[in-house]
């Protein structure tokens, strides 16, 4: 990669990395482009990928965020495992930034939760007296494609996602964009984390 070309690319990596630790509700595509448009920048080849975001996130956030990091991702993890724990039976895992640990300011907590059975999960929101608003999303998983139902409330002044998923997704290895395999744990592994 030529040098100019790499240049420009880490200092986009930076800038998306510094909105994604000071707006932690924005996501990596959206901060990518957001940073493109600050820079002025158009030409695609030079937008960074995820994982160079990722270093630069965690680099940003050591440098900047060094005090109040682990406190937030424990706090968030808890949040996390509480919630895992009210859904135990439609198999919750917890994936993005709360398990890669490095939660922005305003990260939501999001939960992939796995079931066929729409009104028995939508039964027990209720019977929780959850609060809580859902949207249809299109979901790639390995190769195929599922319409997901994504319910969303607060708890602990956190926005918690829960991506209903059918059951027969549980046994595939969910990818990144970037085609990565995203990180995933179910309960046992965080509270692994959580007693680090």
């Amino acid at each position: 990669m030529a040098q100019g070309k790499r240049q420009q690319r880490e200092r986009l990596a930076y800038l998306a990395a510094r909105l994604l630790a000071e707006d932690g509700s924005i996501d990596f595509a959206h901060a990518k482009r957001k940073a493109a448009r600050q820079a002025g920048i158009t030409n695609p080849q030079y937008l960074p990928d995820n994982r160079e975001i990722e270093e630069a996130l965690r680099s940003w956030q050591s440098l900047y965020q060094q005090d109040e990091l682990p406190l937030r991702r424990l706090y968030l993890r808890r949040i996390a495992l509480a919630v895992m724990q009210d859904f135990l039976a439609f198999n919750p895992y917890l994936v993005g930034s709360v398990l890669n640990g490095y939660p922005g300011p305003h990260s939501d907590i999001n939960i992939h939760i796995f079931s066929d059975q729409q009104k028995e999960f939508e039964m027990v929101l209720l019977n929780l007296g959850i609060d809580f608003t859902s949207e249809t999303k299109s979901v790639k998983l390995g190769d195929r494609t599922f319409l997901a139902e994504q319910y969303s409330f607060y708890q602990e002044g956190v926005v918690i996602n829960l991506l209903l998923l059918p059951e027969n997704a549980e046994r595939i290895s969910p990818k990144a964009p970037d085609k990565r395999a995203l990180e995933r744990a179910r309960i046992n592994q965080l509270k692994e984390l959580i007693d680090k």
